[in-house]
């Protein structure tokens, strides 16, 4: 089924890699340098890093304040590590990996620590974690086909972004007080909105997955 090289090597031999109609392209990491030490690498690596920090925080000592800090300079190194990549030219195989991990981290983990604390509900963190379980599946159907994942929507980007800016607000919004009142309502417009998007676009990563392998399916057909 693979050549020695791997299906992953040459993805724009396999059917679809050029782009089916309707389903997108696949992703082009592995063309990407192997570089480590770089800037947008360690911002990301800071992100990863500040998802167990957050969870204490939030479940320990309930430093709320301090959680809101974490979650706000997750969401702009966020931004930055990828607008550094593109200006300093230093995109990377390590990078295109560590960006989406940390993004799916800090939602996932998130989540529950609102559940735990009442701040959400568990239908909310129910649906969206069902949809990184969809994706997860669907990741294994693409390395069973021989793809390599493909590239991230720009509308889970966009989700991502505007759950990473939601979640501190619904924490301001826990609790009584002027700030709280006012907080509220901007932070489940942007929680219904950001969790809408990213549902969205967890159900169009399915559809081009699907799309590649019936491509594959029809391309090996005989006439």
């Amino acid at each position: 089924m693979t050549s020695s090289n791997g299906p992953s090597a040459d993805a724009s031999a396999r059917p679809g890699a050029d782009g089916v109609r309707g389903y997108g392209t696949v992703a082009d990491r592995n063309l990407l340098p192997d570089r480590v030490w770089t800037l947008p690498n360690a911002l990301s690596v800071l992100r990863l890093l500040g998802v167990p920090l957050f969870l204490w925080l939030l479940l320990g000592p309930q430093a709320d304040g301090w959680a809101v800090v974490v979650l706000m300079v997750a969401g702009a190194t966020d931004w930055a590590d990828g607008k550094l990549a593109r200006s300093l030219g230093q995109s990377s195989r390590l990078g295109a990996l560590l960006d989406p991990a940390a993004d799916r981290l800090y939602i996932v983990a998130t989540l529950v620590a609102f559940v735990l604390r009442d701040v959400v509900p568990l239908w909310l963190v129910a649906a969206l974690v069902g949809r990184e379980l969809v994706l997860a599946l669907a990741l294994l159907v693409l390395r069973v086909h021989g793809y390599p994942p493909l590239q991230v929507h720009y509308l889970g980007k966009a989700a991502t972004f505007i759950l990473l800016y939601a979640f501190p607000l619904l924490l301001l919004a826990d609790g009584d007080g002027p700030v709280a009142a006012v907080v509220a309502p901007v932070a489940w417009a942007l929680t219904v909105w950001g969790s809408a998007l990213y549902l969205l676009a967890g159900v169009l990563y399915v559809v081009q997955v699907v799309g590649l392998v019936r491509a594959e399916r029809a391309a090996g057909s005989p006439p």
